[in-house]
């Protein structure tokens, strides 16, 4: 067998970052639409999806029961304190321990209280990166998990903020997650009263004759309607106007509120309504009165600016570019707005409109895989339903690719086109992320803890999947340089790096 050297591969997979493969996968099989509706095929999945049937499965995937994660994988989970503890405990506690840090005079233990709490955040946010990630390799509802990071990106907060280290976990699992293919109202709702996007976009400081637009300009803008959905600078400032009082309170005392407007003081958690700080005068948002009564006005304006047509369309582009990598059809879009306002903004409904286009499967297989996607597929694909027990090396390769999670610094959320994510330098890091994962030394079953020792999991790539499916769907000059591979792990490795495995 001769020897192809690694950077020859490196060579041949150069046309990944101009333009699609030229081998076309075949209509007929089910790799395609596994490798788009899921975060990456993996032999289970495949072996479901051939069960069940496409149509069948994809149902299952749209309206998800209880999920399936190995037990290994569960306990992982479960045993995370970011799961065994109310967030308002944890950050609560985080705040007591601030004070404590910032009352200690001697300077030496001061640093080292101070690094020590910091550790403990960066703990946290760890937590929630390998749960994310756990959850995308092993959830049997892989476009749950995909629309988990969508909608995100989409409501995107940066932990890098304040001690939004310790509530980034909290936001995923309970203002996003539970709403990804539900209703947008419920989605939409869940981001606004949850502290970790009042601390992101400053609500905090948005106050009646101090009103800080910060927020409802991104709501409208990012959120919902879109940069050109029709919205003026006035009103912007209404929306500013209806959202005061809206924050973050971390102390276990309430504010004193004035004795007539106490029954409209809300707490839950961390979240805050607090009547002194709200603006009771009335309205005009989108060219309709808001009469001005407190926190009622709030699910109003969300009321009005989910059931816009411009809302419509902004949220469904966004879900097509994501779903086919690249520029929706104006046609393809107006489908799905329709379908989104006549479902009174049913997220399963209006990617079912998608999924059913011809433009859609004519993606199919085209869409450059993101750095999120070409990680978690790579392992996926690597370990199927063996467990990994560390997901710190993956979140270190999405870091080198510069698409950490939770790490957007700005609030538009990383770049869905494809086309944001073709350079050298990716095609480089992710060749040594397949060597190093087909050599099995990457990590991934070294356990987190202090002096663990590595148990290399060497994968199996030439199976089932790979014969039945993957063998059909690569170039001529990728199955040679397969075959002049010098060894298992060489051979993985071309695999994980093949122009066609790019690509989903």
């Amino acid at each position: 067998m001769r020897y192809l050297p690694f950077c020859a591969l490196a060579m041949l997979a150069g046309c990944a970052t101009s333009g699609a493969p030229d081998a076309a996968m075949p209509d007929a099989s089910l790799l395609p639409v596994l490798n788009r509706i899921t975060w990456g095929a993996s032999s289970s999945s495949y072996r479901e999806a051939q069960a069940t049937g496409l149509s069948r499965y994809l149902e299952q995937q749209l309206h998800p029961t209880d999920d399936r994660l190995p037990p290994t994988v569960d306990a992982q989970i479960k045993g995370m304190t970011i799961m065994q503890r109310p967030l308002d405990q944890l950050v609560m506690d985080l705040e007591q321990r601030r004070k404590q840090v910032d009352a200690i005079t001697n300077d030496d233990e001061k640093k080292a209280a101070n690094q020590a709490y910091q550790d403990e955040f960066n703990r946290l946010t760890r937590e929630a990166t390998a749960r994310s990630l756990l959850r995308d390799v092993y959830s049997h509802n892989q476009l749950q998990e995909q629309l988990t990071w969508f909608w995100m990106n989409h409501f995107s907060v940066h932990s890098g903020k304040s001690n939004l280290r310790a509530m980034v976990g909290d936001y995923e699992e309970n203002a996003i997650r539970p709403h990804v293919l539900g209703k947008f109202h419920d989605l939409l709702r869940a981001t606004v009263f949850h502290p970790a996007m009042l601390r992101y976009l400053d609500n905090e400081q948005n106050a009646a004759g101090h009103i800080n637009e910060n927020y409802a300009r991104e709501l409208m803008e990012l959120h919902t309607l879109g940069v050109n959905g029709g919205y003026s600078q006035k009103d912007v400032q209404e929306l500013a106007r209806i959202l005061t009082g809206l924050g973050v309170n971390l102390g276990a005392k309430s504010p004193t509120v004035k004795r007539e407007l106490q029954a409209q003081y809300v707490r839950n958690g961390l979240f805050e309504f607090n009547p002194n700080r709200h603006d009771y005068g009335n309205k005009v948002l989108l060219g309709e009165a808001v009469k001005g009564r407190g926190l009622a006005e709030v699910d109003e304006a969300l009321d009005r600016l989910c059931r816009h047509p411009a809302t419509a369309r902004y949220v469904s582009r966004k879900l097509a570019i994501y779903f086919t990598g690249s520029e929706p059809s104006p046609q393809l879009v107006q489908d799905m707005a329709d379908t989104f306002l006549r479902s009174d903004g049913d997220i399963s409904a209006t990617l079912a409109s998608l999924f059913a286009a011809p433009e859609f499967r004519q993606s199919l297989g085209r869409a450059f895989k993101d750095p999120v996607h070409y990680v978690v597929s790579a392992v996926r694909m690597a370990y199927d339903d063996k467990p990994i027990l560390n997901a710190n090396p993956m979140a270190g390769w999405l870091y080198r690719m510069g698409e950490p999670l939770y790490g957007r610094q700005t609030p538009d959320g990383y770049p869905l086109v494809s086309s944001a994510w073709q350079s050298s330098g990716q095609m480089a890091t992710r060749f040594e992320i397949a060597k190093s994962i087909g050599g099995g030394g990457a990590g991934l079953f070294k356990p987190d803890v202090p002096q663990a020792k590595d148990l290399p999991g060497f994968p199996q790539l030439a199976n089932v999947l790979y014969y039945d499916a993957w063998q059909k769907a690569l170039a001529p000059a990728t199955r040679q340089a397969l075959e002049q591979a010098v060894s298992p792990q060489e051979w993985n490795a071309f695999l994980l790096s093949s122009p066609e495995f790019m690509y989903r």
